[in-house]
């Protein structure tokens, strides 16, 4: 029993490593601007296919993360009443399905609206005027829930990290802070070095 309780740790953590889709969609969002504000059919197009087929893998790892979770709780030693009497073990389940809404959200209205867009031109047409203004309020959109998916993310590892043994108020309030900042770093800037 401890030895599937320690691979399900693992999987658990993995599937939250790989809910990272927020931050490399900010990278590429911010890397495409580099291109300029005006539309690029190639680099917009691969941007979008990048962005589009990422929310499939990110419901995966969802997943695996509920999925575990679960598991977890029910061959752990906190057990299911964790769920309604442990905060961080509730308040990671409420981000997780917070992530989940904001996913399927962006996967199943903004998304298309973009892809509405985009699929208006071909790879030799003339851009028409305006045609970035169309695009920019989605994309806008998505990039801000973007960027509150990764401080979820962020917050839910934090909190992870206690769900044995809590760190102090001021540690927790700190580190949260820290994510947040890091997660409108990631949005208003390139992040060329890693946490820089």
């Amino acid at each position: 029993m401890e030895v599937l309780y320690n691979v399900l740790i693992f999987v658990h953590v993995m599937g939250f490593v790989f809910m990272s889709t927020p931050l490399f969609n900010l990278i590429v969002v911010n890397e495409r601007a580099l291109l300029g504000p005006s539309f690029n059919y190639h680099a917009d197009r691969y941007m979008e296919n990048i962005i589009r087929h990422g929310a499939i893998r990110c419901y995966v790892f969802q997943f695996t993360v509920l999925i575990s979770g679960v598991l977890l709780i029910i061959f752990g030693p906190v057990g299911i009443e964790a769920l309604w009497t442990n905060w961080i073990v509730l308040a990671k389940t409420i981000i997780l399905f917070t992530m989940m809404g904001l996913l399927s959200y962006v996967h199943f209205s903004l998304q298309p609206k973009i892809e509405s867009i985009v699929s208006k031109i071909g790879p030799e047409d003339a851009v028409p005027d305006g045609f970035s203004a169309q695009l920019k309020p989605n994309r806008v959109r998505r990039k801000r829930l973007a960027t509150f998916c990764l401080f979820l993310v962020i917050t839910a590892i934090i909190l992870g990290l206690q769900v044995y043994g809590t760190f102090s108020s001021i540690l927790t309030i700190v580190l949260i802070g820290i994510g947040a900042l890091f997660a409108w770093k990631a949005n208003k800037t390139l992040l060329r070095f890693g946490w820089i």
